[in-house]
């Protein structure tokens, strides 16, 4: 058969039948591994005239846009065509082998996962997985890049696959009128960096063509595993396991005996998939692994509108997991619900997978102190028993209870600006840079992001076996018929030892641009460059002492990255203890501004460690916000979301 390449002037160019995305049916996934091969071949590339369109600059994670944008003419494959030109160009010059895409399941996955496989073909890229369903969490694409080879398994670092498209808006909600994204793990499975996303922004200004394959077959994404979708004589669609790669490398952390009868003994657990990607692992992890009944889940079952509920893994948003783990929507115990009839775990994930929340029975555990109890009960889990941790990262904007902790322990830690791509240096600091080996690692972000170096992404299930091989450890010596150990007893004897880091975060969502910007130069003026001195306290008790902006210089490839948030530091009375608020402006929105204001200060007082946290932190709130004029300057009265 001859290969040929066909220019198609802008008038014929390709149109394709929308389809119905609410349609999708979601059933048992096969496990089925022998290959059935598609009949249909195509020969045709098609060469497609476009010119660019502007806003496509990726944020911390990818490119996010209302769905209805990215339905627009041209705009997945500008977006995709000017994706793979820089995966070309940061591979040497050399198109890529095999590549994977896969979405978090919401609407427009199933078209643009089509969409997508034939740019990817038609620019040459031989081997394209795509998950049976279509459907993945983050952590679980990270995992099959890493390890799956060609007969489908792999040990961690074996994985074949150069990169991955991943089709995600993470916590953002889902169906007509909301947020569609999509962003690209490289080829260590972590999320790309500021170089490739920079050198991507720019391509699609200068984008004149893609290229794409005319007549291709429809993609049956639900077909049995092993399913090839032959698109041109070089390129092809292969449907693999969604699950394998990914239980593998859960399975190398955690010891699944011990916890499956753990999960026999007493223990408990409540978990919301929140109708994201995440769900079904987490009914293959805990309900067909560990033997936990399947009325410990709830909501997994993915759903394209996420069943109309914004799938962010906090107070706010996951209302039902919180009222059912005896808790009220500031996190403190509803004192009307017995706490001995509650899961004695819960947790949550939000659309993609990647993000966790956890909670005892009428107990609430900020992601900060998450992160922080892990590293402290690191010998619970069999991934870091043996050799302990050699680092630990969290974000500039978490807490740093976590900072304690390693300074205790002797462990390195290190804070970053927001991204997981940062931490993904440093984990791969040795494979990627021949430097220092800071693995077995663990990091996250007080925006509920836990994870370690099994994957290079943030993972919301290995955060709730992490706390259930917590549990499992704390409770090894208690005789039948004695209480269980729980998270309360856990984290307030954690306090105790360590002090407690009160910590929240006021969301202002959907400010104005303009105004959103004119706060942060209000911050930069009055108190970051402005004499520290002549700022007059609103409050006796909170003394302004100085403000910075966070810039860093990344110990691994010494790049450096600037404005990333600005620390308002204060002084607390009488007892000196330090407070800090922390200001920036997330790019994880698709509209408008969000405004995010972190809340944090000490206190070694044991008396004073049971209070609610946004009650703790109120007297520091009002004072940040009148000297930033929140108010005068945006209008709003009150935050969106406090979590």
């Amino acid at each position: 058969m001859k290969f040929s390449v066909a220019v198609v002037l802008a008038a014929a160019a390709l149109a394709a039948a929308p389809a119905d995305a609410f349609a999708r049916p979601f059933g048992v996934f096969s496990t089925r591994s022998g290959l059935k091969m598609s009949a249909t071949t195509t020969d045709e590339v098609v060469v497609i005239p476009t010119t660019p369109i502007e806003g496509m600059r990726p944020g911390t994670s990818g490119l996010r846009k209302k769905v209805e944008v990215w339905q627009e003419k041209h705009y997945v494959e500008n977006f995709i065509q000017s994706l793979i030109d820089t995966a070309v160009d940061s591979n040497g010059g050399k198109m890529l082998d095999t590549i994977v895409v896969a979405g978090d399941g919401r609407y427009y996955n199933d078209e643009a996962i089509q969409t997508i496989s034939n740019i990817c073909a038609a620019n040459g890229i031989a081997n394209i997985w795509i998950p049976q369903g279509g459907i993945m969490s983050t952590p679980a694409v990270s995992a099959v890049i890493r390890r799956r080879t060609e007969s489908g398994g792999g040990e961690d670092g074996e994985g074949i696959a150069q990169g991955g498209i991943v089709l995600t808006a993470s916590h953002n909600p889902g169906g007509p009128g909301e947020d569609f994204g999509i962003k690209y793990n490289e080829g260590l499975g972590q999320p790309a960096d500021e170089k490739f996303t920079d050198t991507l922004y720019q391509k699609t200004l200068e984008i004149a063509s893609y290229k794409t394959v005319a007549d291709s077959p429809d993609i049956d994404l639900n077909a049995p595993v092993g399913t090839k979708y032959q698109l041109t004589p070089t390129s092809a669609v292969t449907i693999i396991d969604p699950f394998q790669n990914y239980l593998d490398a859960l399975k190398s952390c955690f010891d699944f005996d011990q916890l499956r009868k753990f999960g026999s003994s007493g223990f408990s657990i409540l978990f919301d998939g929140m109708h994201g990607a995440g769900g079904q692992f987490a009914k293959r992890v805990l309900v067909e692994e560990l033997g936990l009944p399947e009325s410990s889940l709830m909501r997994c079952n993915p759903l394209p509108d996420f069943g109309k509920c914004h799938p962010d893994p906090n107070l706010t948003y996951a209302s039902e997991l919180v009222k059912k783990m005896g808790l009220k929507s500031d996190g403190s115990a509803d004192a009307s619900t017995d706490a001995s009839t509650l899961p004695m775990l819960g947790a949550a994930n939000d659309g993609d997978g990647d993000r966790n929340l956890i909670a005892g029975a009428g107990f609430f555990v900020t992601p900060s102190d998450s992160m922080a109890l892990i590293c402290d009960n690191y010998e619970a889990i069999p991934q870091f028993a043996a050799t302990g941790l050699n680092g630990v990262a969290r974000s500039m904007p978490s807490s740093a209870a976590l900072d304690v902790v390693a300074e205790a322990r002797n462990i390195p830690c290190f804070v970053t600006p927001t991204g997981w791509k940062f931490f993904g240096n440093l984990m791969s600091s040795k494979e990627s840079f021949d430097g220092k080996d800071y693995t077995p690692f663990i990091c996250g972000e007080e925006s509920f992001g836990t994870g370690s170096d099994h994957v290079r992404e943030k993972d919301g299930l290995w955060a709730v076996l992490a706390w259930m091989s917590i549990l499992s450890k704390a409770n090894e010596g208690v005789s039948e018929g004695e209480a269980l150990v729980g998270v309360e007893e856990i984290v307030t004897k954690h306090w105790a030892k360590y002090g407690r880091h009160f910590y929240c975060r006021y969301d202002y969502e959907g400010v104005d641009s303009d105004a959103a910007n004119q706060v942060m130069d209000i911050i930069r003026d009055n108190l970051v460059n402005g004499d520290a001195s002549s700022v007059e306290s609103g409050d006796a008790d909170i003394k302004f002492v100085d403000a910075v902006e966070f810039s860093y210089t990344d110990p691994v490839d010494g790049s450096e990255t600037s404005k990333q948030g600005l620390i308002l530091n204060f002084e607390l009375g009488p007892s000196g203890d330090p407070a800090r608020v922390v200001f920036r402006l997330s790019g994880t929105g698709s509209a408008g501004a969000t405004i995010r204001m972190y809340l944090e200060q000490y206190e070694n007082d044991t008396s004073k460690h049971g209070i609610s946290a946004p009650v703790a932190l109120k007297d520091l709130a009002d004072e940040a916000l009148r000297l930033v004029q929140m108010e005068k300057t945006t209008g709003r009265e009150a935050p969106t979301v406090i979590t």
